[in-house]
C-alpha cells in the first residue's frame, strides 16, 4: 500500500473519530479526503509548493491536534507524519507545525513518541531548515529528553543525537557543494575568544549546537537553544558522538577548535578534578580520549593537561587544586583512565608524538616518562592479587619471600602441596576448590564483559574484577612496547640487512647495531628511530621493573607470551638502536627467567626421595604434580623457562654483531641451562603438561574432557632437544662473525669458564677445608667475598659435588675447531692469545678441581696437535710456530703437581720430538725444563715464560685463600711421569754432538735429576749409561786445548752431581753414605791439615746437617706419629735416624778432635755459633729422638770443653763457647714459655705443622738448662767453685722453668691432679734447691710460687694424644693439664715462706705479698667453681685450702703492716689491703647457690668454716684497718659495702647502697629516707640465710661501742660502716612499710617478717660511739670520729638539738623515727616471733658456745693456742624462757628510747 492510501485512511479515521464531538475537524477531514480523491497527485505537489489549497489539506491535521483527543491527537500527527514522509508539506508550514507539536508535547506518552518521530522525520525532510526554527524543534526534543517516563526520555535521547548528527552532517554536505555563482549566505558569529567570524547557515547551527552543549555541559545557559539545563551526560554524550563522527570536520573549522580549546578542555577538567561521579566521570574520560586521539596537534597545551590529569589517576595520586584533593579517588575512576591509557598506548604514532612534543622539549613536562612510572607503580602495587608463577621459577623449587632472582612478592603456593600431604582426609574437590582459589592474572579471570568505559547504562560503578586493573596496566605496557618494535626492526632491516652492495662486497650475516648518527636527520624514518631511542634511553628502568615483575606472576600462558615477547622485543629494538645498557638490562632479566638460579644451585643439594612401598595419598595420585614442582620435585626447568630461554637465543642471534661484552650473560645463561637441561628434569611441550601454573579459564570438572587449545606459538617447540640444537646454532653462528665480534664472544666465554672455574674451585676448596675441620679444630677459612657475590647472582653453587666438566672450556674447544683458520693465519690477538692463555691459567689454577683441569688440557692439546697440522707455509713460519707451541707446551707441563695433566704434556712433547727433534733450531731451554720438572716437584721451577698477571686477573681477583701446595706426589705417578720424561731425554742424548755447552749443562743437571729418583732402573740408567755418554762427549771435547777450560769445569760439574748422591732419598743410601764420611773424617782426621778440616766442617758437615734439616722440614714429619711406616724410603722416621746418626758421628768428632784441631781453627767461634744454632733449631723443631741427641751432642762439646779451660791461651775461645752455649738455653726456655700453640714456634722455612715440639724431651730440660748455666758460671769463676747464680739469671731460670711447666704442646704429659708429674716435681725440685740468701730471692721465689698456685684456674687446657696415629678416632679424645695438685703444693708452701720471711720489708715493699693474695683470692672467689682437687682422694676443696692459708697470712700481716712505718709506701699499703679486703670481698659474696644440692649437715658445716673470713676480720683486720691512717677511708668504706651485701637476705635490694670500688677517689654518702615505691612481689630467698645474718651482726657490731679496745681504731671504722648500717637497716624498714600499705592484711612472707624483727632488735640493743653519727655526715669522717668539736653555745637552740642528737648513742633511732612512728601506727596485724632475750640480757645461767669455725682457735707463733673469741655466729643455750616480740611493740620500745634520751619521763 502506499503512503497516499495509508494518509487517506488515516484521515478517514480522523474524520470518522472527530464525528460527534468535534464536527469542524470532521468536516475539513471530508474536504481534504475530497480534494485527495479528485486529484491525489495535483493534490501532493501543491502540499509540497505552498499551492492554493495547501491550507485546506492541512487543516485537519492542525484542527485534530487542536481538541486535546489523545485519539484525536494521534492521528492528527500520524497524518502528518505521512504527510512529511511524502513530502507533501510545503517550507512555510513547518513552524506551524513545530508550534502545533509543541502544544501537544503535554499529551500522554503515545503522543510524545509520535511528536518525536514526526519531529524526527521534518527536520531530516527539510534541510534548509537553519537557526531559530531548528532550536525549536530541537528545544522541543531536549524537553522530551527530560521526561520521567524513561521510553520517551530514551527515544528522545536517540533522537537528539541523530538530529545533532543531521545538523553536523549538513555542514559536511555544504562544505563539499561547489560554491555557487552568488554569494552564499554568510551569518556573522562570535567565537569563545571574542573574535567574530562569517559561517554558512548549516556551520553556524552546527557551531551554535556544539557551543550549547558545552555551555550546558558545563551548566552555564545556551546562546543557541532556549534550554535552561540539561542533563550533563546526555550533552557529554551529544558531544561525544560529535566527536567520534567528525572530527575531520573539526581539523577543518577553526571556529570548532575553539571551542574545544575555550569550552570543551576547561569544561571536561573541571568534571575530572571535581569529586568523581562514575556516569559523568566515564563520559568526560570518554571525551578526553577522542582529544588526545585526535586533537593532540592542535591542543598541545590541552591534551599534556588531560594526559598528566590521566596519569595521576593512574597513579592513586590528587590533584592539588581540585576541592576534593583530600579524597582518594574511586578504584573505579583508574581502571576507566587505565582503560583510555590502554587505547592511547597501541598508537605508536600518538607515543611518539607525545615523546616529540613533550619529554624531547627542555621545557615540556615528562609526561612519557611519567606514564611509564605510573604504570611501573601500578602494577607492582598489590602483588599478592597477581600470586607468584611457580614456573617461572623452575621445576621442584617451593616459592620463596626471599628467592635469589624473585621480587620476594606473593602467596606460596608451594605450600598447596603440603596442604594436601597434611590433610589426609581431603576431598579431590576440596583440593580443587583450595587451587583454584589461587591469586592469578589472565584475559578471562581478570577482564571484563564489558570494558568499563563502555558502560553507558550504569547509573554506579560496575563490580571489577580486582585484578582488572592490573591486567590493563600489563595490556598498556606490551601495547608500548609492540609500537616501538614495529617500527624499529622492519626500518633496521630495510637499512641494515637488505641495503643495497656494491660489487664483491660480502654479505654481512652478523651484522652491527645502527648508527643513527650516520643517518640523514631529514629523513622522517630516522627521525622516528631518533624518537625511539631516546624514549627507551628514558624509560627502560620503569618497563624492565614493571615487565620482570609481571613475568614472575601467575600469568596465564596468552599474557606470559606477550610479556615475554614484549621483553624480547625491548632487547633487540635496545640492541638495535646501540642502547647498550638497556640491552644489558633486558638480556639479564630474560636469562635469570630463563634459568632461575634457585633450580641450578639445587640440583646438586637435590636428594630422591625414597618411594614408599604403598602410598595413601600423594601428589602424583591427585593429580598435582605439576603443582608440587614436577616428577618427584626434581630441579629443573618449566616449560615458561624454557620459553624464556628460547627468547633469549633469539635475540642473541639476531644481536650476534653487536653484543661485544654482553656475550658473557647469555653465555652464562645458555651455560646453565645446558646444566640443568643436561641433570635437571625438563617439561616437554610434546608430552602432555600435566598441570599449569596458569590461571585456568573454566570448571577443572570440563577442563578434562574438553580437547586441549592450541598453545600460543611462544610456547610451543620446546622439548630439550629443540633447545639443544638452537644452543648449538648460537655456537655454529661463530664463523659468520667478523674478527672484532669473535674476539668479544671469545673474551666473553673465557671470562665465563674463569668464573666458573674461579668458583669451583672455591667449592672444592670449602669441601676440603670441611673435611679437614672434622680432624683439625682450627678456624675454617671462608670462601672469598667476590666468588660468594657471584655465586648468587648466577646460581652457579655447587655444595655437595663437583661438575665433571667445564661449559665454557669444552665451548672455547669447539669454537677454536670451528675458527681454526682464525688461530693460525690471523694476528695472535684475534684468538690464540686469549684461549691459549685462559686454558694455561685453568690448568695452573691451583684449587681448580681436577676434571677441569684435565678437560682444559686435553683441549689444549687438541689444539696444539691441529695447528701444526693445518700449517702449510715453511721458513720463519715454522721457527715462530714452533717456539708458540713449545712455549704454551712447557707452561702446560710446569702447571703445578697434576700428574695426569703433565703425563699428556710429556707425550705430546714426546710425540713432537720423535717426529721432529732434530728440525729444532729453537726452544731446547724449554725442552729440557719440562723435562726436568719431573723432578723439580719441592721447587716448583717457573718457566720462562708465563702468562701475564692480566692474563690470570679473571681468575686471581680477588685472590682466594690457597692451600698449601703439594711438596710431594705419589711414587706410582711420579715414576709414571719420570718414565716418559725419560724417554724423551733419552731421545735427546741421541743427539748430543748438536749441543752448547750450556745445553750439556742442563743435560747433566737433568740427568742427575733422574739419578736421584726412587725408580731404580731409570737411576741407574741416568747415572751410569747415559752420565757416561755425556762424560764421553764431554772427554771427547776437552781435547781442544781453547776449550779444555770450559769443559773441565763442566766435567767437575758432573762429579759434584755424582757426589749429590749422599743424600739421596733412600735411606740405606743416605745412611751408608754418612757413616762412610764420618768414618773416614774419624780415620783419617788426626792427619787432616787445618785447612782441610775447615773445608770439611763448612762444607761437608754442616751442608750435610742443612740439608737433612732441610728435608726433615720439606716433609714435615716432625712428630714421631705418622701414618707412613718407619722402612719406607723418605718417611719421617727414616730422615730423623739420619740425622739422629749425623749428630751421634758429630758429637764423637768433637769429642776427639775438639781440643786437637776444631778450637785450634780461626774459625772456630764461627763454627761453634753454627753448632749450637743447630742444635737449638733441633730443640725447637725436630722429634724428640734429634733434640735429644742434639742436646747430648752439645752437653758433650761442653764437657770437652772442660779439658782446655785451664790453657789460658784457650780460656777466651771456652768462655765465649759456654757463654753462647747458656745463650742458646736462654733463648730455648724464651720460646718454650712463649709457646702456648706449636704454630709460634715453626721454623720460618718449614711450613711444617704445629706439632714440632710435641716430641720435645721436656723432663729434661730444667736438668739441661741447670747443668749447662753452671758449667758457664764455674767457667767465668775461673775454677774457683760453684757461686749461687746472679739474681738476673735466677730471673731468667726461674722464667725458663715457668715456660717448662706451662708449656701446652707436648704429648707426654700425665696427669697431674693427685700428684706431680715428673716435670713438675723436677721444676719444684729445682726451685727448692735455689738458695734464698741473695737479696730479694725470697720476693721472685714467693711470686713464681704465686703464678704457679693460680695455674689451675687460668691455665689448665685439653691435649690430644699424639701417641695414637693421625687417622685413630681416639687421638681427639682430650687429656686435661689441670695443674692442681701443683697447686694445692704451692698453696701451702707460701704460707711457709711468708712466716719464714714475714720480717723482711722487701717482700711488702715490692708488691710480693699482693702477688701471694692475689693467688689466694682466684679460689676464693670461684668457691664451688673450682676444679675437683683430687680424683681418686679426699682432699679438701681448693677454696677451703686457700682459706686457711689466707686467713693465716692475714693474722700475721695485718699488725705487721701497720707496725712497718717506714719501711713500706702509703701505695704499697693501700695496695696490700685492698687486696686483702678483696678477697674478704671475694669470700663473702661469692656464689653458693650450688651448696643447696648438698646435705643439711654439709651445708651446715660449709657455713660454719666460712665464719672463720667473718672471725678473722672482726678480730684481726678491723682493729688494724681503722688503726692505719695510711689506709684510705674508700677501702674500709667498701668493706662495710661488702658486708651489707652479704646481709641480704632477698634479692630485694631497693635501698642498698651501690658497691663501691676500692679504687674509687670518692667516699660513699648516707642518702636520705626518700620515698620507697612499695610492692606486693615476693623475693626470693638467697641460699644462706643464716650466714647473711651473721655479716648484719658484724655490721652492728662494727658500729657499736661494744669492744672498748683501740678506741680510736674502732670510732673510726665506725664511723665509715656507719651509713651502710643505716642503709640497710632502711632497706628493711622502708620496704616493709611501703609494701604493707599495698598488701594490707596479706601476710608477708616468714623470712621478711623475721628479718624486720631481727632489725627492729637490733636497732633497739644498739648503742653507738658518741658522735659517731655526726661524724658519718661529715666529708671527713676520719677526721672527727675519734674527737668532735665543742658544741657552740651561741646557737639556738633549734640548731644545738639536732647537733646534739646526731651525737647521741642512739642517733640511729632518731634517723629513723618516722620510719618507727610509720610501724607503730600501722593499722594491720603485726609480725611477731617468739624469740630468746638478747645477749645484753644473758646472765650467768646462759650457756655461749661459740661454731666450731677455724677462727676460733688459731696457732701462735710459737706454735701453742691461743683463744680468741668471736662475737659473730654464736649459739645461745640457754634455759630461759622465750618471749614474744611484735614489730610494733619494738616500733614503739625504740620511740621510748628516743623519748628518754629526750629526758622525757615514759
Amino acid at each position: 500500500m502506499s503512503s497516499l492510501a495509508f494518509l487517506v485512511t488515516e484521515l478517514q479515521s480522523l474524520a470518522s473519530e472527530t464525528r460527534r464531538k468535534h464536527p469542524e475537524v470532521r468536516e475539513a477531514a471530508e474536504k481534504s479526503l475530497g480534494i485527495l480523491r479528485a486529484s491525489p497527485e495535483q493534490a501532493t505537489i501543491r502540499l509540497s509548493t505552498d499551492g492554493p489549497q495547501s491550507e485546506e489539506l492541512l487543516s485537519p491535521v492542525f484542527m485534530g491536534c487542536a481538541t486535546k483527543n489523545a485519539k484525536v491527537v494521534a492521528i492528527s500527527l500520524g497524518s502528518l507524519q505521512r504527510l512529511i514522509a511524502m513530502k507533501a508539506v510545503p517550507l512555510s508550514a513547518v513552524p506551524l507545525i513545530i508550534s502545533t507539536m509543541n502544544d501537544c508535547v503535554s499529551q500522554g506518552v503515545d503522543i510524545q513518541l509520535r511528536i518525536l518521530q514526526t519531529l524526527l522525520s521534518l527536520i531530516t525532510n527539510f534541510p534548509a531548515v537553519h537557526g531559530t526554527l531548528l532550536g525549536d524543534a530541537l528545544l522541543l526534543c531536549f524537553k522530551l529528553q527530560d521526561s520521567r517516563i524513561a521510553v520517551v526520555s530514551s527515544t528522545a535521547a536517540a533522537t537528539l543525537r541523530q538530529l545533532v548528527m543531521f545538523v553536523v552532517d549538513k555542514v559536511v554536505d555544504e562544505d563539499r557543494a561547489e560554491p555557487s555563482d552568488q554569494n552564499p549566505t554568510l551569518t556573522t558569529t562570535f567565537l569563545p575568544d571574542e573574535s567574530s567570524v562569517d559561517l554558512q547557515p548549516s556551520a553556524r547551527d552546527a557551531f551554535s549546537v556544539f557551543e550549547d552543549l558545552c555551555l550546558l555541559a558545563n551548566s552555564e545557559r545556551p546562546k543557541f537553544l532556549k534550554l535552561e539545563s540539561l542533563h550533563k551526560t546526555f550533552a557529554l554524550e551529544l558531544i561525544e558522538s560529535v566527536l567520534t563522527n567528525y572530527h575531520d570536520l573539526f581539523h577543518k573549522h577553526s571556529e570548532l577548535l575553539l571551542v574545544l580549546q575555550h569550552l570543551l578542555c576547561p569544561l571536561l577538567l573541571k568534571s575530572l578534578s571535581e569529586r568523581p561521579i562514575f556516569p559523568l566521570t566515564l563520559r568526560s574520560i570518554r571525551v578526553v580520549f577522542l582529544l588526545l586521539k585526535q586533537f593532540s596537534d592542535e591542543l598541545p597545551t590541552e591534551a599534556e593537561v588531560f594526559l598528566m590529569l590521566l596519569i595521576k589517576v593512574v597513579a592513586g595520586e590528587n590533584d592539588g587544586d581540585s576541592a576534593s584533593s583530600h579524597a582518594p579517588r574511586p578504584a573505579w575512576m583508574r581502571v576507566i583512565a587505565l582503560e583510555i591509557i590502554r587505547g592511547l598506548c597501541s598508537d605508536g604514532d600518538l607515543m611518539r608524538g607525545v615523546w616529540q612534543r613533550y619529554d624531547s622539549q627542555q621545557a615540556g613536562s615528562n609526561v612519557f616518562a611519567a606514564l611509564i612510572t605510573a604504570l611501573k607503580r601500578l602494577a607492582t602495587e598489590k602483588p599478592a592479587l597477581l600470586g607468584v608463577g611457580t614456573q617461572i621459577m623452575g621445576l621442584g623449587i617451593a616459592p620463596s619471600y626471599s628467592a635469589e632472582g624473585s621480587t620476594g612478592y606473593g602467596i606460596d603456593v608451594g605450600s598447596v602441596a603440603g596442604m594436601v600431604a597434611n590433610a589426609a582426609s581431603a576431598t579431590m574437590s576440596g583440593v580443587v576448590g583450595m587451587i583454584g582459589a589461587e591469586a592469578s592474572l589472565s584475559v578471562s579471570g581478570s577482564s571484563m564483559k564489558l570494558q568499563c568505559i563502555d558502560q553507558l547504562d550504569k547509573a554506579d560503578s560496575p563490580p571489577i574484577p580486582e585484578s582488572y586493573i592490573y591486567l590493563l596496566a600489563l595490556q598498556c605496557l606490551v601495547s608500548l612496547v609492540e609500537g616501538f618494535a614495529t617500527l624499529v626492526l622492519p626500518l633496521y632491516n630495510s637499512i641494515v640487512v637488505m641495503r643495497p652492495r656494491a660489487a664483491g662486497e660480502p654479505v654481512v650475516r652478523a651484522p652491527p647495531a645502527l648508527d643513527l648518527a650516520s643517518l640523514s636527520p631529514d629523513d622522517p624514518a630516522s627521525t622516528q628511530l631518533r624518537t625511539v631511542h631516546d624514549m627507551l634511553a628514558n624509560g627502560w628502568p620503569a618497563l624492565l621493573a614493571a615487565l620482570s615483575f609481571y613475568i614472575s606472576t601467575n600469568l596465564s600462558d596468552e599474557l606470559f607470551a606477550d610479556v615475554l615477547g614484549a621483553l624480547q622485543s625491548l632487547i633487540n629494538v635496545s640492541g638495535v638502536l646501540r642502547l647498550t645498557t638497556p640491552r644489558d638490562a633486558f638480556l639479564t632479566s630474560v636469562s635469570k627467567l630463563a634459568v632461575p638460579s634457585r633450580v641450578v644451585s639445587s640440583l646438586d643439594s637435590f636428594q630422591e626421595p625414597q618411594t614408599p612401598k604403598s602410598a595413601v595419598l600423594s601428589v602424583e595420585n591427585l593429580g598435582l604434580a605439576g603443582l608440587a614442582g614436577g616428577q618427584a620435585n626434581h630441579p629443573g626447568l618449566s616449560e615458561r623457562n624454557l620459553a624464556c630461554l628460547k627468547a633469549l637465543i633469539s635475540s642473541a642471534l639476531f644481536l650476534a654483531g653487536s653484543l661485544g661484552p654482553s656475550w658473557f650473560d647469555v653465555l652464562e645463561a645458555i651455560q646453565n641451562a645446558d646444566y640443568v637441561l643436561t641433570k635437571g628434569t625438563v617439561i616437554s611441550s610434546k608430552k602432555a603438561y600435566p598441570m599449569s601454573s596458569a590461571p585456568s579459564s573454566g570448571p577443572s570438572g570440563a577442563a578434562g574432557n574438553a580437547p586441549a587449545p592450541p598453545r600460543h606459538p611462544a610456547l610451543v617447540d620446546l622439548d630439550a632437544d629443540a633447545i639443544q640444537h638452537a644452543i648449538q646454532r648460537l655456537f655454529d653462528s661463530t664463523k659468520n662473525l667478523e674478527d672484532d665480534s669473535f674476539r668479544d664472544f671469545v673474551a666473553a666465554l673465557c671470562k665465563l669458564s674463569a668464573e666458573m672455574v674461579g668458583m669451583q674451585a672455591v667449592a672444592e676448596q670449602d669441601y676440603l677445608e670441611g673435611k679437614s675441620a672434622e680432624d683439625s679444630p682450627g678456624p675454617k677459612l671462608t670462601p672469598q667475598s667476590a666468588y660468594a657475590h657471584r655465586r648468587r647472582a648466577s646460581g652457579i653453587a655447587l655444595p655437595r659435588t663437583m661438575r665433571t666438566g667445564d661449559f665454557g672450556i669444552n665451548k672455547l674447544g669447539t669454537v677454536s675447531l670451528l675458527n681454526i683458520h682464525r688461530l693460525i693465519y690471523r694476528d695472535a690477538d684475534v684468538a690464540w692469545t686469549a684461549v691459549t692463555t685462559h686454558l694455561l691459567a685453568v690448568i695452573r689454577h691451583p684449587q681448580a678441581p681436577q676434571s677441569i683441569r684435565l678437560q682444559a688440557a686435553r683441549i689444549l692439546d687438541e689444539i696444539l696437535v691441529i695447528v701444526p697440522r693445518n700449517l702449510n707455509t715453511a721458513g720463519d713460519m715454522q721457527g715462530h710456530i714452533q717456539a708458540r707451541v713449545l712455549n704454551v707446551l712447557s707452561q702446560q707441563v710446569s702447571a703445578g703437581t697434576s700428574v695426569d695433566i703433565r703425563r699428556k704434556g710429556l707425550e705430546t712433547l714426546h710425540q713432537i720430538l720423535q717426529s721432529s727433534a732434530h728440525t729444532f733450531v729453537t726452544g731446547w731451554e724449554l725442552i729440557f725444563e719440562m723435562l726436568a720438572s719431573v723432578c723439580k716437584l719441592q721447587t716448583q721451577a717457573t718457566p720462562k715464560s708465563l702468562p701475564s698477571d692480566s692474563d690470570l686477573s679473571t681468575l686471581s681477583e680477588p685472590p682466594t685463600p690457597r692451600r698449601p701446595t703439594p711438596l710431594q706426589i705419589g711414587e706410582k705417578s711420579n715414576v709414571q711421569l719420570i718414565r716418559i720424561a725419560f724417554q724423551s731425554l733419552t731421545l735427546v742424548c741421541d743427539t748430543l754432538s748438536s749441543l752448547s755447552p750450556e745445553h750439556l749443562r742442563l743435560c747433566i743437571s737433568t740427568l742427575g735429576l733422574f739419578g736421584k729418583q726412587s725408580d731404580t732402573n731409570i737411576a741407574l740408567t741416568a747415572a751410569e749409561s747415559l752420565m757416561w755418554g755425556v762424560s764421553d762427549s764431554i772427554q771427547s771435547k776437552r781435547k781442544d786445548v781453547e776449550k779444555e777450560p770450559e769443559y773441565s769445569a763442566l766435567w767437575m760439574f758432573l762429579l759434584l752431581e755424582l757426589l749429590g748422591l749422599c743424600t739421596d732419598a733412600r735411606h740405606e743410601v743416605r745412611v751408608g753414605a754418612i757413616q762412610t764420611l764420618f768414618r773416614s773424617l774419624q780415620l783419617y782426621g788426626a792427619t787432616l791439615s787445618l785447612k782441610t778440616w775447615d773445608d770439611c766442617i763448612w762444607k761437608v758437615i754442616f751442608p750435610l746437617l742443612d740439608s737433612i734439616t732441610t728435608s726433615i722440614r720439606q716433609t714435615g714429619t716432625s712428630p714421631p706419629a705418622t701414618d707412613i711406616p718407619a722402612t719406607m724410603p723418605g718417611s719421617g722416621q727414616s730422615w730423623d735416624e739420619s740425622k739422629t746418626l749425623a749428630l751421634q758421628s758429630l758429637s764423637t768428632i768433637f769429642s776427639d778432635f775438639l781440643t786437637l784441631k776444631i778450637i785450634q781453627l780461626s774459625s772456630f767461634v764461627d763454627a761453634w755459633r753454627t753448632f749450637v744454632s743447630h742444635v737449638e733449631d733441633s730443640f725447637l723443631f725436630d722429634s724428640r729422638s734429634v733434640s735429644t741427641a742434639a742436646l747430648r751432642c752439645m752437653e758433650r762439646a761442653l764437657d770437652a770443653l772442660k779439658g782446655p779451660a785451664s790453657d789460658s791461651s784457650l780460656a777466651l775461645s771456652v768462655s765465649d763457647a759456654s757463654e753462647r752455649a747458656w745463650v742458646a738455653c736462654d733463648e730455648m726456655g724464651n720460646r718454650l714459655s712463649k709457646s702456648t700453640t706449636a704454630s709460634a714456634l715453626q721454623s720460618p722455612q718449614s711450613g711444617g705443622s704445629s706439632d714440632k715440639l710435641n716430641a720435645i724431651g721436656i723432663s729434661p730440660s730444667p736438668r739441661i738448662t741447670r747443668e749447662v748455666s753452671k758449667s758457664v758460671a764455674q767457667s767465668r769463676a775461673e775454677g774457683v767453685g760453684e757461686s749461687e747464680w746472679p739474681l738476673a739469671r735466677l730471673n731468667r731460670l726461674m722464667a725458663i722453668l715457668k715456660g717448662v711447666v706451662t708449656y701446652s704442646n707436648s704429648p707426654e704429659y700425665r696427669p697431674d691432679i693427685d700428684g706431680l708429674t715428673p716435670v713438675q716435681t723436677a721444676i719444684m725440685s729445682t726451685v727448692s734447691s735455689i738458695s734464698l740468701s741473695i737479696p730479694s730471692a725470697p720476693s721472685l721465689i714467693l711470686s713464681d710460687l704465686s703464678s704457679y698456685a693460680t695455674l689451675p684456674f687460668l691455665a689448665a687446657f685439653d691435649v690430644q694424644d699424639y701417641s695414637l696415629p693421625t687417622n685413630s678416632p681416639s687421638r681427639h679424645a682430650l687429656k686435661r693439664v689441670t695443674y692442681i695438685a701443683l697447686a694445692k703444693k704451692t698453696m701451702p708452701m707460701l704460707v711457709d715462706l711468708y712466716l719464714e720471711y714475714k720480717d723482711s720489708l722487701e717482700i711488702y715493699a715490692d708488691g710480693t705479698l699482693e702477688a701471694v693474695l692475689s693467688a689466694y683470692s682466684i679460689p676464693i672467689k670461684l668457691k664451688y667453681d673450682c676444679p675437683p682437687p683430687s680424683k681418686f682422694g679426699h682432699d679438701p676443696p681448693l677454696w677451703k685450702t686457700a682459706t686457711e692459708c689466707f686467713l693465716r697470712i692475714v693474722k700475721e700481716c695485718a699488725w705487721r703492716v701497720k707496725t712497718l712505718v717506714n719501711g713500706i709506701s702509703d701505695e704499697r699499703v693501700e695496695g696490700i689491703w685492698h687486696q686483702i679486703l678483696d678477697v674478704f670481698k671475694g669470700g663473702l659474696l661469692a656464689d653458693c647457690s650450688a651448696a643447696l644440692s648438698l646435705p643439711l649437715a654439709e651445708q651446715e658445716a660449709e657455713e660454719n668454716f666460712d665464719l672463720a673470713l667473718l672471725a678473722t676480720l672482726e678480730i684481726d683486720a678491723i682493729p688494724s684497718l681503722g688503726a692505719d691512717p695510711r689506709v684510705p677511708d674508700r677501702l674500709v668504706v667498701s668493706l662495710a659495702k661488702s658486708l651489707e651485701r652479704a646481709s641480704l637476705i632477698t634479692d630485694d635490694n631497693r635501698f642498698v647502697s651501690r658497691d663501691v670500688d676500692f679504687q674509687a677517689q670518692d667516699g660513699s654518702h648516707v642518702e636520705g629516707n626518700g620515698h620507697v615505691t612499695g610492692t606486693t612481689r615476693q623475693p626470693s630467698l638467697v641460699p644462706r640465710e643464716r650466714f647473711s645474718y651473721w655479716c648484719l651482726d658484724l655490721l652492728f657490731l662494727i658500729c657499736s661501742d661494744v669492744a672498748k679496745d683501740q678506741e680510736p681504731a674502732r670510732r673510726r671504722v665506725a664511723s665509715l660502716c656507719l651509713p651502710a648500717l643505716l642503709t640497710r637497716s632502711r632497706t628493711v624498714l622502708a620496704n616493709y612499710v611501703a609494701d604493707g600499705r599495698l598488701r594490707g592484711n596479706v601476710p608477708f612472707p616468714r623470712f621478711l617478717e623475721e628479718e624486720l624483727l631481727y632489725v627492729l632488735r637490733k636497732l633497739l640493743e644498739l648503742r653507738l660511739w658518741s658522735g659517731i653519727l655526726w661524724a658519718a655526715f661529715q666529708e671527713r669522717p676520719s677526721e672527727v670520729a675519734v674527737e668532735q668539736p665543742l658544741l657552740d653555745p651561741k646557737l639556738s637552740p633549734s640548731q644545738l638539738i639536732p647537733i646534739a642528737i646526731h651525737r647521741s648513742p642512739v642517733a640511729h633511732l632518731f634517723h629513723f623515727y618516722p620510719l618507727l612512728c610509720e610501724i607503730a601506727a600501722l593499722p594491720t596485724k603485726p609480725p611477731s616471733a617468739w624469740v630468746l632475750p638478747s645477749m645484753s640480757n644473758i646472765d650467768e645461767t646462759v650457756t655461749v658456745q661459740e661454731q666450731p669455725a677455724g677462727s676460733a682457735e688459731s696457732q701462735t707463733d710459737h706454735g701453742g693456742t691461743e683463744t680468741r673469741r668471736s662475737s659473730v655466729g654464736v649459739i645461745l643455750r640457754s634455759k630461759m624462757e622465750a618471749i614474744e616480740v611484735d614489730s610494733r611493740q619494738l616500733s614503739r620500745d625504740c620511740l621510748i628510747v628516743i623519748g628518754r634520751e629526750l629526758g622525757s619521763q615514759v
